[in-house]
């Protein structure tokens, strides 16, 4: 395997630590992209990659995003993220989570962990056990804190409506076409919001079960995971992994509009050109879905109530409308705008 900063997607990471517990069967990634604006925060992501190589790469491609996407919010927090490589078919176990407990602690306070996909506000308690440096924990009503999708779900229903005024020139997602990719915590809340406001709703899932129950909850179409990216619809809006938006992929888009929750949307830098050159609205993943870093390092930092966190969160749609105003003046994709003002912040614009 080659050196990790011979990969693709190693930008000056400040740090990369690979993790190995003989006896609890960890393996994991720990990247810490910059800590220019704060310690690397960011969630653990447990999934079962085909290969390493993979996790490293999600690892340092989710750990940048982390830095653009706290900066953007701005958050007094760098940007990292963990990755807990799951065997196939294996089952957390109390033993694994305290070893990344004291991976995370090891580290000194560089980087703070939260919640991500395959894990829960339960398994932030048990790490909690073993390091102080840990957000998402269950809190008293009205605090900042606790499980951070309802409030990742807020800030990308909230970014979709201000694409979709971008977009299609309305102030209402009544009777607008939403194609929702994934319907978990992030993305599910996102379709009970649009429901809410009358929105004609398409979901899909590789749960199949998941997204049929909330079909039938919310009135809604069915598609297949991988079909709903080529619906006709006003928004496409994804919530489940990255990478989907491919030169492949952008060349079958049926909608002018996408915005949706899921990291790392676009598969390379070129996607974000090609997205733009066919003239879709397309809103930059690590501002749109950043309710819920707002909520857990506002935890971690006790700044604020849940009342703060919600004020924040409704800043999204401006940060949104200055990305596409600055876009169409300078003529470059709004994913382009996005990281140069990111990159500005973190000191290497």
């Amino acid at each position: 395997m080659s050196a990790v900063w011979d990969f693709a997607d190693f930008d000056d990471h400040e740090h990369v630590h690979m993790f190995r517990d003989r006896v609890s069967g960890l393996t994991a990634v720990i990247a810490v992209h910059s800590t220019h604006l704060g310690p690397g925060a960011g969630g653990v992501r447990y999934w079962h990659y085909p290969q390493r190589a993979a996790a490293i790469t999600d690892a340092l491609r989710l750990s940048r995003g982390m830095s653009y996407k706290n900066a953007m919010a701005g958050l007094p927090m760098g940007g990292g993220k963990g990755v807990i490589l799951a065997d196939e078919g294996a089952v957390k176990t109390p033993e694994l989570l305290a070893a990344f407990g004291r991976a995370v602690e090891s580290l000194g306070g560089a980087y703070v962990t939260a919640e991500d996909v395959g894990m829960s506000d339960a398994d932030m308690v048990a790490i909690s056990r073993h390091t102080k440096h840990v957000s998402g924990l269950p809190v008293a009503s009205g605090e900042a804190g606790g499980d951070p999708g309802p409030l990742t779900a807020l800030g990308v229903y909230l970014g979709i409506k201000a694409a979709i005024k971008q977009g299609l020139g309305t102030d209402s997602a009544n009777g607008v076409h939403v194609a929702v990719q994934g319907v978990g915590s992030v993305g599910g809340g996102v379709a009970r919001r649009l429901a809410a406001e009358g929105a004609k709703l398409t979901l899909a899932d590789v749960n199949l079960a998941r997204a049929k129950d909330l079909a039938e909850e919310l009135g809604a179409d069915l598609a297949d995971s991988a079909a709903i990216m080529e619906i006709e619809a006003d928004v496409l809006s994804p919530n489940a992994l990255g990478a989907i938006l491919t030169e492949r992929s952008i060349e079958k888009l049926r909608v002018p509009i996408v915005a949706g929750g899921a990291n790392n949307q676009l598969s390379t830098a070129a996607d974000g050109q090609r997205i733009h050159d066919r003239g879709i609205v397309y809103a930059p993943d690590y501002v749109i879905n950043a309710g819920g870093i707002i909520n857990v390092a506002l935890e971690y930092l006790g700044q604020g109530s849940r009342e703060e966190v919600e004020s924040r969160i409704h800043l999204i749609p401006g940060r949104l409308a200055e990305i596409w105003a600055e876009s169409k003046a300078s003529g470059a994709p709004a994913s382009a705008v996005a990281d140069r003002m990111a990159q500005k912040l973190i000191g290497r614009g």
